[in-house]
């Protein structure tokens, strides 16, 4: 019987989630609904030293903003629980004594005073100390000491960490479904520390029991875990679990947009993105910092833009739903290399979709700042707010970005662009205006047609070029040389409005 898809996404509460996390949750939620499979939220607080307050609600209400949906987790339960390491706490000593009866781990009570000076005897040498199976011999440890005095030691409550023992020069062969056949020789790897003497368990010893406990049957994570997958595997033998053991997956990392290494938080601060899906307040230190939602970025646009770095699909199609997404990841299709961050293209995601959506609907998401610019009796109809975004929201990414594009629909120019000036408003322009305004006055049919047949021949017929009189009849209504078309302006804001302008316009620049 074939096993069934079941996936993890296991961070850490020790921060804002990064949006190389972010991707990661989402190839974990792609693979298990493409295969019918659980997609289970788990969070690993085992070092308890970095936990920080309020970062576990940050994560879940992230990943419920992006749409991925969970099966089981620390926030809606399930039958493979708890889904938060320190409350499976108690568990987890049972399996360290187990690998230490089978002679897979040992105690080791080296001070980290004398672990530091070691390390430091070795640095004078230009050698770097590890803790391993060539070194392990000469330590304080249930290898070296006597039974009796291991016991005295334990039953004094001496502190002590436990260790897992490498067998010596022993090849160990990790199968990447993204990387291929991964080996690696057991000299080269230190002996990690597994559970302490305070009862809590290293995440490698954590993530093991709750993979294996869970059911887990793929391992989707970061590049930055492939060095621990040979130790990981060798606890799956040494646990006797090899035939349950999930298949591993190391995604490639995301990388700077500017020269070499792992994306951080520094670059989004120094190029002016952000590196986390939701503002994150940070109670330790009153840090702040940016996040794509409160940024203005619509969910659908980052999940699409991450997903395809660092994964590349079959044809050449840029936009995709969550379902397409779904249909089409494959793991075989992650590349091996990291994939730069470029924002702006991620810019351009959010430019997509905001097209897509109604004008309508951008007008309810608008409004809170247009309240915040506007008094309450001038705030226009949702419906006129509707009709001036459709005019002007090809021209922006966010939301945000709406109220420098559309300002003069609602609020009169009181200054006019000096550069707008020098280049459009001519000598003439004062008498054109004045001529305009005779003719605007005298005009019933206020349609974008019957201005249009209006105004047309009769520059036609002072031959005073086009260009001269509407670039300045646009400069009375917008206040610089930017905008729609003008007839969709003067449609906004009616005859009166412009017919005001014009006349103010005369007065400050005739």
């Amino acid at each position: 019987m074939e096993r069934k898809v079941r996936v993890r996404f296991a961070p850490s509460p020790t921060g804002p989630l990064h949006i190389g996390g972010v991707r990661t949750a989402l190839y974990n939620y792609f693979f298990a609904k493409q295969h019918g499979g659980d997609m289970i939220l788990r969070i690993e607080d085992t070092d308890q030293t970095r936990f920080v307050t309020g970062a576990e609600d940050y994560i879940i209400e992230a990943l419920t903003w992006l749409g991925i949906k969970f099966d089981e987790g620390v926030h809606i339960g399930g039958n493979y629980g708890p889904y938060r390491q320190s409350d499976r706490k108690p568990m987890y000593k049972q399996y360290a004594d187990q690998l230490i009866e089978t002679g897979w781990a040992y105690y080791a009570f080296d001070k980290p005073e004398d672990l530091e000076n070691i390390r430091k005897e070795y640095e004078s040498q230009k050698k770097n100390f590890q803790y391993d199976c060539t070194t392990r011999s000469a330590m304080q440890n249930s290898l070296t000491l006597s039974a009796e005095e291991v016991k005295r030691r334990l039953d004094s409550g001496e502190p002590y960490v436990v260790r897992f023992k490498f067998p010596a020069d022993t090849e160990i062969l990790v199968n990447d479904l993204i990387r291929g056949e991964v080996r690696m020789n057991s000299n080269l790897l230190d002996d990690k520390v597994l559970f302490k003497s305070d009862g809590m368990p290293t995440y490698h010893l954590a993530n093991i029991i709750d993979d294996h406990t869970m059911e887990v049957s793929h391992v989707i994570r970061g590049e930055e875990w492939l060095p621990s997958a040979p130790l990981h595997v060798m606890l799956y033998k040494a646990f006797g679990w090899e035939d349950t053991m999930p298949q591993f997956a190391h995604l490639p990392l995301l990388l700077k947009p500017d020269g070499n290494g792992k994306l951080s938080k520094r670059d989004g601060d120094r190029l002016g993105f952000p590196v986390f899906p939701l503002e994150f307040h940070n109670q330790r230190d009153g840090s702040i910092s940016s996040g794509y939602r409160e940024e203005g970025y619509y969910p659908e646009a980052v999940i699409n833009f991450l997903a395809l770095l660092g994964w590349h699909a079959t044809g050449d199609q840029e936009m995709y739903t969550m379902q397409e997404l779904i249909e089409q990841f494959s793991l075989e299709r992650v590349s091996k290399s990291g994939a730069k961050f470029d924002y702006e293209k991620g810019k351009w995601f959010n430019h997509q979709y905001l097209q897509l959506k109604s004008n309508e609907e951008l007008a309810e998401q608008f409004l809170p700042i247009l309240k915040n610019k506007l008094t309450t009796n001038t705030l226009p109809s949702l419906e006129v707010v509707a009709k001036v975004i459709g005019l002007t929201k090809d021209r922006v990414n966010f939301v945000s970005e709406l109220w420098d594009q559309v300002n003069f629909f609602f609020v009169a120019p009181e200054e006019y662009d000096e550069k707008s000036l020098k280049k459009r408003w001519k000598e003439e322009s004062p008498k054109h205006m004045t001529e305009i305004l005779a003719l605007l006055e005298a005009h019933e049919d206020w349609s974008a047609d019957g201005l249009d047949n209006l105004i047309m021949p009769w520059i036609a017929e002072k031959e005073y070029g086009v260009g001269i009189v509407m670039n300045a009849f646009r400069i009375c209504l917008v206040g610089a040389a930017r905008g729609p078309h003008i007839w969709n302006i003067t449609d906004v804001l009616g005859k009166e409005e412009t017919l005001r302008r014009v006349r103010i316009a005369l007065d400050k620049l005739g």
